[in-house]
């Protein structure tokens, strides 16, 4: 017995909140817990409702069984199982009854045969009831009672944990050497019982020596580290693949034990506990060698090298059945938390499935959308091939999704974004991008670093490139473009990246660096970037929650929106769905869907009558031609798997823009659609003259101050208004970094549609500003 109070314990804490990991996990874990040399598993995970809210139910049988079975695993890997339970929240500590209660459930464990305990008191509220106040001299004396009690009650087991409520530095009041609170912990506690501590702060960026001293002498024992170093629970949009850092190895000799409390996400695990195994290895006694000693860069190699083997190997029998075991048996109680477990980067999709054998996926991929039927997701897919089949461009078969791609454009979709469609693999330089990308709460990895430093500089320098400077020196421009060259590298890498791991498209766009760019164009976006970055906000000495999105929320700091506006999150879809979807900027080849899209909706508008037979390019030339031709940097597409289903279009300066259609595009129009001949359809030259009274006169008082005009046209499968949103933001975003403060969309009286879908878009929200419809048009003052 003294062998074990004395055996370092080293290992994983499922401590999170969120979905707790299914039984077939933890048993992958243990696997690889014992092939890294690691001893110790800590059942505490903080959605298990019989762990935390429900702490006075017993287990039922059929979660008996399952608890026995997860005991008897570890313990036949070598693994100690220590069994925690959360009672603070509403325990009475001066009650026999609930005392009576706490007993009882740990009894039905230690039968199922635990041997180690631990008693936890994190956050909850320092206040006690009437009842106590009298019972006890203070909280913590309440608690140390109680947790003697237990201990004794358990016959003194070697292992047995406790976890203060203040049990991180930047909890303690005042102070750790200072804290009423801790003293009396550390005098009234059993001195056989260990006191879990975080380190300084909750998610500490380093642990010293010092630091360590100074808790020690408080709680007159050397404490247990509850490690939240990969905790991501505090932010589900980010993931933490880093290597162990920032705790030397020395530091075993002022600890119990060091337990990791890591992604929520159990895939993600596989550097961060390969590199903690690293780490306790290269702290056992008689290891002097230079070469065994702790580099977190030389661990995450050999982890990278290991997982990789594990990433692309076949997949195994059996995998399919897993999801369906996995619902029934993720936590060891009815656990109806929501699922937190949808991070974009989880290994899912059609690529996933043959890479990731070794471990059973997540059971919440997420289930196709209940908004369409069977029926109709095959009539979707029918749609699509027979676009693909069409032999003439323009041409729209009765009943066809408008936007589906061609058979030409499919391709070029699969060739420009490097759709997954090959052996789907990962390789090592992609999966280190990934790492880099996803590193550490306090620090990015170097594939991140670039990725911001680049991006900063181009912000920051970005007037040596402007239309207005004359006197830039060629050699200054030049670097600006190899810089941006190599920023634009890298985000086709990362797009590539996201295509490689979830199968489908990513969100991403290309910017235009031409030197036939005029003013208006996106590379003077960076005018309007903001000067504070998530490294400030973030500081050494502030949690990482202070700052949430990672390296996402940093770049999003750098667009021209400001940090006011969740360019990245939304709210959930109205109706749940699995569809992802593309916004990116307006290419040439896009304007044969576009048109069909737009053509397909007017016909909608018309209850199905065609107007324009003899020539199906008037709707798109009226409604999208001006735009797409005088001012394509302004056009933005929004497309699904089934191609494109909307689209912002947008003008930076009005007036200059109607000049320029009475001089070009209207004669080209009237050269198009002359008005006489056989094959001009009666229709037609009322919408040549529609097109000719679209650019007519505003008055001087409105284009002063909404001197922009936007157009959104979307299909009306398109369920999903965060989506719509987005698309609007970002020509919004385009028009304010290029000096536009305001905008004005035009809605006929007629059209009520339009201003409804706006309306319901929010688009008075996202114009952060002055807005009403005045007149047939929608106002919003850019600030």
């Amino acid at each position: 017995m003294e062998e074990e109070r004395k055996q370092f314990l080293c290992g994983v804490v499922e401590g999170f909140y969120g979905r707790p990991w299914s039984m077939d996990q933890r048993k992958v874990l243990f696997h690889w817990m014992q092939s890294w040399g690691l001893n110790t598993y800590l059942y505490g995970p903080k959605d298990d409702l019989k762990h935390r809210l429900l702490w006075r139910e017993v287990y039922s049988p059929e979660e008996e069984g399952q608890l026995r079975t997860l005991i008897v695993e570890a313990q036949s890997r070598g693994l100690k199982f220590v069994y925690a339970l959360s009672p603070g929240q509403d325990i009475v500590f001066s009650s026999s009854c609930d005392l009576t209660l706490l007993k009882r459930k740990l009894r039905q464990v230690s039968d199922l045969g635990c041997q180690a305990y631990a008693i936890l008191f994190d956050d909850i509220d320092h206040s006690m009831c009437q009842a106590d106040s009298e019972a006890f001299s203070s909280f913590a004396h309440a608690q140390v009672t109680v947790t003697n009690e237990i201990y004794r009650f358990l016959g003194e087991p070697p292992v047995f944990l406790f976890c203060p409520t203040e049990y991180c530095g930047s909890l303690c009041s005042p102070s750790v050497p200072k804290s009423q609170y801790l003293q009396t912990v550390g005098e009234d506690l059993l001195p056989n019982i260990t006191v879990i501590w975080t380190g300084s702060k909750v998610i500490s960026r380093k642990l010293s020596v010092d630091c360590l001293a100074e808790v020690e002498a408080v709680l007159q024992r050397p404490p247990l580290i509850w490690d939240n170093l990969h905790a991501n629970d505090y932010d589900s949009r980010r993931l933490f693949l880093g290597p162990f850092k920032g705790r030397e190895p020395q530091l075993r000799n002022r600890l119990r034990g060091l337990l990791l409390n890591p992604n929520c996400e159990f895939e993600a695990n596989y550097i961060p506990l390969h590199t903690l195994g690293s780490w306790y290895r290269a702290g056992e006694e008689g290891r002097k060698d230079e070469e065994l000693e702790y580099c977190p860069d030389r661990a995450l190699s050999a982890a990278l090298h290991d997982w990789m083997e594990e990433l692309n190997q076949p997949l195994q029998a059996g995998r399919q059945s897993m999801r369906a075991e996995q619902r029934s048996s993720a936590p060891l109680s009815r656990c109806k938390t929501p699922d937190t477990s949808d991070n974009p980067l989880t290994f899912r999709g059609p690529c996933a499935v043959t890479k990731l054998p070794v471990f059973p996926l997540n059971s919440s991929s997420p289930p196709p959308s209940p908004t369409k039927s069977k029926g109709e997701r095959e009539g979707r897919e029918g749609e699509k091939k027979r676009s693909n089949q069409s032999n003439q461009p323009n041409h729209q078969p009765a009943g066809t999704r408008p936007g589906a791609p061609s058979s030409g454009r499919q391709g070029q979709k699969a060739q420009g974004r490097g759709l997954c469609g090959g052996k789907g693999l990962l390789s090592e330089s992609q999966v280190r991008l990934l790492v880099g990308l996803h590193y550490l709460p306090h620090e990015h990895g170097p594939s991140a670093q670039t990725l911001l430093q680049d991006l900063t500089w181009l912000k920051t320098n970005c007037h040596l490139i402007s239309a207005n400077n004359k006197k830039a020196q060629p050699q200054k421009v030049e670097e600006w473009r190899s810089r941006a060259s190599r920023f634009l590298s890298l985000c086709e890498d990362i797009a590539q990246l996201h295509c490689s791991v979830v199968g489908l498209h990513m969100l991403a766009g290309r910017t235009n660096l031409s030197d036939s760019s005029t003013l208006g164009s996106w590379k003077n976006c960076f005018h309007w970037c903001g000067k504070t970055t998530g490294a400030d906000l973030l500081g050494v000495e502030s949690e990482p929650w202070v700052f949430k999105g990672g390296v996402s929320g940093e770049v999003q700091m750098l667009l021209p929106i400001g940090s006011s506006s969740e360019l990245f999150s939304h709210p959930p879809p109205l109706f749940p769905t699995s569809r992802l979807y593309n916004i990116r900027p307006y290419h040439s080849k896009d304007k044969v869907e576009l048109y069909r899209m737009i053509r397909q909706l007017h016909l909608r508008t018309q209850g199905g009558q065609e107007s324009s037979a003899a020539h199906p390019d008037v709707i798109g030339d009226r409604c999208l031609g001006p735009c797409l031709a005088l001012c394509p940097d302004y056009s933005f597409i929004l497309e699904d798997e089934l191609g494109v289903c909307g689209c912002v279009l947008g003008v930076l300066d009005f007036r200059s823009f109607a000049k320029r259609c009475q001089a070009s595009w209207l004669p080209a129009m009237r050269d198009k659609y002359p008005p006489k001949g056989g094959n001009t359809h009666p229709n037609t030259q009322d919408l040549i003259q529609l097109m000719e009274e679209d650019q007519g006169e505003y008055p001087d008082s409105l284009l002063y101050h909404f001197p922009s005009q936007l157009r959104l046209d979307a299909l009306p499968e398109l369920v999903d208004i965060s989506v719509s949103r987005t698309l609007l933001t970002s020509l919004l975003t385009a028009l304010k970094a290029n000096g536009s403060q305001g905008v004005f969309c035009e809605v006929q009286p007629t059209d009520r549609q339009r201003l409804e879908f706006l309306t319901k878009l929010g688009f008075l929200e996202i114009l952060r500003g002055e807005a009403r419809n005045r007149d047939g048009v929608v106002l919003g003052r850019l600030l």
